[in-house]
C-alpha cells in the first residue's frame, strides 16, 4: 500500500517540488542528529565501477594510525570494530538512516567516515548537511542513462558531489583546520571533468598519475603493484583492486598516514563480499560470485578470470527491472554467450517489471551470441534452481560465475516487496545437492 502510494506520489509531484522535499529531509535528518559529519573526516566515493571496494579499501586502510573508521557501502557497514551486511538494497542510504550511522561513528569515537555516494542519491539531495572532506573519483562508463535522462546528465550528477565539496566552508576538528582533497583516477577519460577550483587534486593510475603503479602483476593468489619504493600485496585478485588500492592510499596521503602502513592494512583484507567472491563447500570446481551488473564491469571481471581459468565457464545472471536501463540487457546476454560456454538467464531483481520478459531480452543478446536455447543457454525464472542447474553441469575444473547480486541480501519484486537472498548461501546449498547427487550415482 505505501509503496503504491510513494509511486503515485513519484509520478504526480512536479521535479521541484520533490527536489525541494528531499532538500527539507536532508537538513532535518542532520539537524536531528546534531550534524556528525562535521565532527568527523569525511571521505565521498563516486563513480561507476569499484565504489564499493574502494569505500571499504578506504576504511581499512585509514585504521593505519590506530584511528577508528566507520563505511556504508553497497556491501557491508561498519563502524569502529563492527561490520555488518548492507540489507537495504540501497547503495547510498536515505538522509535519515545515513545522519544515523554518521552519529553512532562519532558515538563510537571514530575519526573518519566514509561514504559510497551514488548518483541517485545526489539526485535526491541526500550528500546534502554532510560534510565532505575527501571526493574520491573511480571511472565512469554508462550506467542508470535511462533514470538519469542520458549519459551527460548522469556525469553532472556525479560532479555535483566535488562541487558540493568544494563550497563547503572550512572544517575544524579539534582545533585542525581538515584539508579538503579530490582523488581522481587519471586513467579515466573523464577524469578531468571532476576537477574543480579549490581543493587539492591527488592524481593515481596504472598508467599515469602521481601515485602511479608499476609492475603490476595479477595472480590467482592477488593482485600485486609498486608504488614508487613500497611494495604493495593484496589478496583480493583483479587489477582492478589496483586502481582500488591506489585510490585508497591516495586518500591516507591526503590525511599524512604512513604508506607503508597502510599498505599493511590492505594486504590483511581477505576478500569482499560479492565482490570475486570465492564460495568454497567442498566442490572440485571454482564458484566466483560477483555484483558486475553493467557490461563495462562484466567486461572488467571477465578480464580478471582469464588467470583463473582452466576448464568450461558457466554463467548464471539475469538483469535489473524498475527502469534500470533496459538497453543493457541483450548486451549483458551477449557478454555471457562470447565468454561463457553455458548461459544461464534468471531472475534478479525485477521490481515491477515482468521477470520472463527481462530474461527474454537479456537471452535474445546470448543467442545472438552464438548460443543456442535447450543446449548451451537455459532460461529459468527461479533463481535458485538456476543456481541448481549450473552446479549440476559443473565438473571438476569449471568454473561457475554468479553476478548481478552479489552480497544482496534482499530481490526487489512487485509491489515494493523485498524477498531474503544471498547467492552466496544458494550457491553453497546448491553445491552440496550437486556432491550429493554425484555421490549417489558414483
Amino acid at each position: 500500500m505505501l509503496h503504491g502510494i510513494k509511486v503515485f506520489i513519484e509520478k504526480i509531484a512536479p521535479a521541484s517540488w520533490l527536489s525541494f522535499y528531499h532538500k527539507i529531509l536532508a537538513n532535518l535528518a542532520a539537524f536531528i542528529y546534531d550534524y556528525p559529519s562535521q565532527k568527523m573526516v569525511i571521505v565521498g566515493v563516486t563513480g561507476t565501477n569499484g565504489k564499493t571496494t574502494t569505500a571499504y579499501l578506504i576504511a581499512k586502510a585509514l585504521e593505519a594510525d590506530g584511528s577508528k573508521t566507520g563505511c556504508t557501502t553497497t556491501a557491508l557497514f561498519k563502524i569502529a570494530d563492527k561490520e555488518w551486511l548492507n540489507d537495504t538494497k540501497m547503495t547510498m542510504l536515505g538522509r535519515f538512516a545515513l545522519q544515523k550511522y554518521l552519529s553512532q561513528m562519532v558515538k563510537a569515537g571514530c575519526k573518519y567516515a566514509v561514504i559510497e555516494t551514488s548518483s541517485q542519491g545526489i539526485l535526491q539531495h541526500r550528500h546534502e548537511q554532510i560534510a565532505y572532506d575527501i571526493g574520491v573519483f573511480t571511472n565512469l562508463t554508462p550506467e542508470h542513462v535511462e533514470a538519469h535522462g542520458g549519459f551527460e546528465n548522469y556525469k553532472q550528477a556525479k560532479i555535483k558531489l566535488f562541487k558540493h565539496l568544494a563550497a563547503l566552508p572550512p572544517k575544524k576538528i579539534n582545533g585542525q583546520t581538515v584539508s579538503r582533497a579530490l582523488v581522481l583516477n587519471q586513467d579515466d577519460q573523464h577524469a578531468q571533468d571532476f576537477v574543480v577550483p579549490g581543493p587539492q587534486i591527488v592524481w593515481y593510475g596504472l598508467n599515469q598519475g602521481a601515485l602511479k603503479a608499476a609492475n603490476v602483476n595479477d595472480s590467482a593468489e592477488g593482485i600485486s603493484f609498486a608504488l614508487a619504493d613500497l611494495s604493495v600485496r593484496l589478496q583480493l585478485m583483479g587489477r582492478v583492486n589496483a586502481y582500488n588500492a591506489l585510490a585508497a592510499l591516495a586518500v591516507c596521503q591526503v590525511v599524512g598516514i604512513d604508506l607503508k602502513a597502510a599498505a599493511q592494512k590492505l594486504g590483511e583484507i581477505k576478500n569482499m563480499p560479492g565482490r570475486f567472491e570465492k564460495i568454497e563447500a567442498g566442490q572440485p570446481w571454482k564458484v566466483i560470485v560477483d555484483y558486475a551488473p553493467e557490461p563495462e564491469s562484466l567486461k572488467r571481471l571477465y578480464e580478471e578470470l582469464k588467470v583463473m581459468r582452466s576448464g568450461k565457464i558457466i554463467h548464471v545472471l539475469g538483469s535489473c527491472g524498475g527502469g534500470r536501463d533496459v538497453a543493457r540487457r541483450p548486451v549483458l546476454g551477449q557478454l555471457a554467450a562470447q565468454n561463457a560456454d553455458y548461459v544461464i538467464v534468471t531472475n534478479e531483481d525485477p521490481y515491477d517489471d515482468d521477470p520472463m520478459q527481462i530474461i527474454q531480452q537479456v537471452a535474445e543478446g546470448a543467442k545472438q551470441g552464438g548460443k543456442r536455447e535447450g543446449e548451451n543457454l537455459f532460461l529459468i525464472l527461479d533463481r535458485a534452481e538456476a543456481i541448481q542447474k549450473a552446479m549440476s553441469l559443473a565438473e571438476p575444473g569449471d568454473l561457475v560465475l554468479l553476478t548481478g547480486k552479489g552480497s544482496e541480501q534482499r530481490m526487489c519484486v512487485a509491489g515494493g516487496r523485498k524477498i531474503p537472498w544471498d547467492d552466496r548461501e544458494a550457491a553453497r546449498q546448491a553445491i552440496k545437492s550437486a556432491i550429493a547427487r554425484q555421490a549417489q550415482t558414483a
